[in-house]
């Protein structure tokens, strides 16, 4: 079985009966989709806990197409290209408003699966359409943005096309008459700054908070930041005056996931190899030597403390892979670790 230890950032060893790699959307139609069947980019948002018994397919295609008019450029991405190679690339097009997403890992082609977002910008923000293969009708289709139904880390493909669509090419616009968005963060600081300058300093950010999975095996933010209701935030305020949270739509708080973890005592926390990272609580680091079962114990304990000291209920982002397919783990009140 050939192994996927280097096809996920989080880098458990782990095997699959078979990998496809697409490299042309066209090999899409020849494969046995009644086979189980995982798609995977580049693997940073995807963790095998176990071997999986079916096959992987890797998308792999690349090729980025501009074009433009009066208002707008238009830029098609195939899904296989690196999400942010596309925002260095266009940067350097003199195209600007990706900026904000600079150093998300992924391949563009996952990029509306999670509806990726920081710094106060999304994909939907920018996103026109998706191009991919429908594996039920075995045809090439379009969606648009709004029948990609995208929301936060959330889209159609998580719900009724998933294990069906399978995304070849994203089509993203972009307004010529560019306007800074430093709503968040550190670029809150910034002075009428370039494109540019919101760049460096949103590398230089992730890169301090962020490890990178080349020294240190890691999937990333782990977990969603939650939403809770106003009145459940100012409970939690009189509590916690530090509480890290920003305003969201219907009346509701989203709150920072990682303050939470941290807060809660779990920063540093080790099960086996895998660690809480001592800098960055949202992200679970793996140093060796551990297998699946640790990752689950370490995602239990998590939601478990965090929802017994802040009744929240804290979701893993990272798509989490078994021997027969996907899997959510839920806050389990009765046994915090497995």
């Amino acid at each position: 079985m050939p192994s996927l230890q280097s096809l996920h950032t989080f880098s458990l060893p782990s095997n699959a009966e078979k990998i496809i790699k697409v490299t042309d959307p066209n090999q899409l139609t020849d494969i046995d989709y009644s086979i189980p069947f995982v798609v995977i980019g580049e693997g940073s948002n995807t963790l095998f806990l176990d071997d999986f018994v079916g096959q992987v397919i890797q998308i792999a295609n690349i090729g980025i197409g501009i074009s433009e008019d009066e208002h707008m450029y238009h830029i098609k991405a195939a899904a296989g290209e690196n999400w942010h190679q596309l925002v260095c690339y266009t940067l350097n097009k003199g195209i600007a408003g990706f900026e904000n997403l600079a150093l998300i890992p992924g391949l563009c082609g996952a990029a509306p699966v999670q509806n990726i977002g920081a710094y106060g910008v999304e994909l939907s923000d920018f996103l026109v359409s998706v191009e991919g293969f429908d594996i039920i009708t075995g045809q090439f289709n379009t969606l648009t943005a709004e029948q990609c139904q995208l929301s936060y880390r959330d889209s159609i493909f998580k719900h009724a096309l998933k294990q069906r669509f399978i995304i070849t090419a994203i089509h993203l616009a972009v307004r010529k008459n560019w306007q800074p968005n430093c709503h968040y963060g550190p670029l809150q600081h910034l002075q009428e700054p370039t494109a540019q300058q919101i760049y460096d300093l949103v590398v230089q950010t992730r890169q301090t908070k962020l490890p990178d999975p080349k020294q240190v095996a890691n999937a990333g933010s782990f977990f969603k930041n939650p939403f809770i209701t106003a009145e459940h935030f100012v409970r939690l305020k009189t509590q916690f005056p530090d509480l890290v949270a920003f305003p969201a739509v219907d009346k509701q708080v989203k709150v920072a996931a990682g303050w939470l973890i941290d807060r809660a005592g779990l920063k540093g926390e080790k099960i086996a190899g895998i660690e809480v990272n001592p800098q960055q609580a949202l992200v679970l680091l793996n140093h060796g030597g551990s297998g699946g079962q640790d990752v689950l114990k370490m995602i239990e304990r998590i939601q478990h403390e965090v929802h017994a000291l802040f009744d929240i209920k804290l979701q893993h982002e990272v798509r989490l892979i078994g021997s027969q397919g996907e899997i959510i783990i839920e806050v389990n009140h009765e046994n915090p670790t497995r």
